[in-house]
């Protein structure tokens, strides 16, 4: 029950937490092009004073159902209009909410200790740090899935169909076919199909349809086939059998985003995952069995999947973070035992992390002193780290530790190296060059297609699009007769220049790679 954790405990998990996730959302710039253009579509919903079908660059499109746009809409509205605190803390908290869930479900599945620990794992991630300050709708779908996924297990049915019908609403069919087929195989593997018939599966099905259907039918009535043809046929279907970005297909391609987005935790991940197989009892271990196959079957699901995208393993946190929170909990009955197989993942991780820092941060001038400190820091709390666990076999102190590494490296990475380096990042400084120059009037302006979502969120200005891997949208600008101004990241005005017709452009402005050319 809910008092199985103390009020105390509750609290602190919170501060840390919300600390962890909080911090510095509105210390960087909108990050192009994904977060621009969500927050733009809630801008659009405002000014068009309609809420259901989605605008942008003041036309209707069709990426996203519509519940994380809402959340904008009413943290726009709160704050006044935008700003980057209110474009991400809808998001923001969602992923709090989810830590919340996560960690009640386990202090009541396992025990109030493992439960305190899967909440400090997964909110302390460096996946649930970048992801929960990052305005997508990612942390929303995370939020509905992981509320399904754990009401199954504990038996709350009709409110897993009510998750999954908002899930739906989230990002579209997933939000009902990942906790079915994760629910249809553990039965499966247990043998236990006969659970289906106490389910109420037909009915939850209808309240499934009941709350997520009704915008679809909506959608289709007012916009037609071109609705069905680009949220299903594209942004579902296409995105499963053609990739997005073709350079990302690689059947490994998950193993580093779930290596580098686990740490600090990730040097016990190998070993929960083991010992929840070989050292779980009884009713846990048909518990861990089900957060095995959640986990495994996401991470498969998407390694099959052409389109890669770092936010989909996010789905499979919450299983893992119960894994590692149990097997802390198990290991700190055990102190005065070395654990060797958490000694030997905390060496190669904070070793490979801090030397990662202090190589990485000299690919960019301006972060070579932050990621040395950074780097540096790393490697001591990875040292502290293995005096606790080889030398006074402390499971807690070494537990406590790696909280403490997952917020410095938010706070260095939010606080010190981000803030330097988001002009690479985000178009706002050069959208706010652009509106401060004096301009011709006649010229006509393009945006690069990535640039886009971020141009009109600061500018309010859609320009016309300039898609660098569409040779037709290339040779459009070529074509045009009209003098130019084009907003273009500088690697891509390099290499696609002549397809454009800009040999001979003038450059106005370069903002850490980020260019306003003008036609001669």
């Amino acid at each position: 029950m809910m008092n199985q954790l103390p009020v105390k405990a509750i609290v602190l998990l919170l501060v840390i937490v919300g600390f962890n996730i909080l911090f510095g959302i509105d210390g960087v710039a909108l990050l192009d092009p994904d977060e621009p253009v969500y927050a733009e579509t809630a801008k659009e919903m405002i000014r068009f004073n309609e809420y259901l079908s989605p605008r942008i660059y003041n036309e209707y499109w069709y990426d996203k159902p519509p519940i994380f746009y809402w959340l904008l809409v009413g943290s726009l509205k709160l704050f006044g209009g935008f700003s980057e605190l209110a474009a991400r803390l809808p998001a923001s908290l969602m992923a709090i909410g989810a830590v919340l869930m996560t960690t009640v479900s386990a202090a009541r599945q396992f025990s109030a200790r493992a439960g305190f620990w899967s909440g400090l794992v997964m909110g302390t991630t460096v996946m649930i740090m970048y992801m929960g300050k990052a305005s997508v709708t990612d942390t929303t779908l995370l939020f509905f899935m992981t509320g399904a996924l754990l009401c199954f297990m504990h038996e709350k049915y009709w409110l897993m169909y009510l998750f999954c019908g908002f899930a739906v609403m989230a990002k579209g069919p997933i939000g009902v076919v990942f906790p079915g087929a994760i629910v249809f195989l553990y039965l499966l593997v247990t043998r236990d199909l006969g659970r289906m018939l106490r389910m109420h599966v037909i009915p939850g099905l209808i309240l499934v349809a009941a709350v997520g259907m009704p915008w679809y039918v909506f959608m289709y009535q007012n916009h037609g086939m071109d609705f069905i043809y680009e949220f299903i046929g594209f942004h579902n279907i296409s995105r499963f059998s053609a990739p997005l970005h073709p350079n990302r297909v690689h059947w490994w391609f998950y193993l580093p985003v779930i290596i580098l987005g686990l740490f600090p935790w990730t040097g016990v991940l190998l070993k929960s995952i083991k010992d929840a197989v070989t050292k779980s009892v009884g009713r846990e271990s048909t518990r861990l069995l089900f957060l095995q196959i959640w986990w495994i079957f996401v991470f498969i699901f998407f390694s099959i999947a052409k389109t890669k995208q770092v936010s989909y393993m996010l789905v499979l946190l919450p299983a893992l973070s119960m894994i590692i929170g149990w097997n802390i909990e198990r290991m700190t009955c055990e102190n005065g035992k070395c654990q060797t197989g958490w000694v030997i993942g905390t060496f190669v991780m904070y070793l490979l992390m801090g030397v990662g820092w202090i190589v990485g941060g000299r690919q960019m001038p301006e972060l070579a002193m932050g990621g040395m400190i950074l780097g540096v820091a790393t490697l001591v709390l990875g040292a502290l780290n293995l005096l606790a666990l080889k030398k006074y076999c402390n499971v807690e102190s070494a537990a406590w530790l790696h909280v403490v590494t997952g917020l410095v490296t938010m706070v260095m990475a939010f606080g010190v190296l981000m803030p330097q380096i988001q002009d690479r990042f985000s178009v706002k400084t050069i959208a706010a060059t652009y509106m401060a120059a004096e301009k011709d009037a006649w010229r006509v302006l393009y945006v690069d297609r990535f640039l886009r979502p971020g141009f009109m969120l600061y500018t309010d200005i859609p320009g016309i699009e300039a898609d660098v891997n569409s040779e037709k949208s290339l040779d459009a600008v070529k074509q045009d007769p009209r003098q130019k101004y084009i907003v273009m990241r500088e690697h891509m005005y390099e290499k696609m220049k002549e397809k454009m017709g800009g040999e001979n452009w003038e450059l106005l402005e370069n903002k850490s790679g980020i260019c306003i050319y003008r036609s001669r």
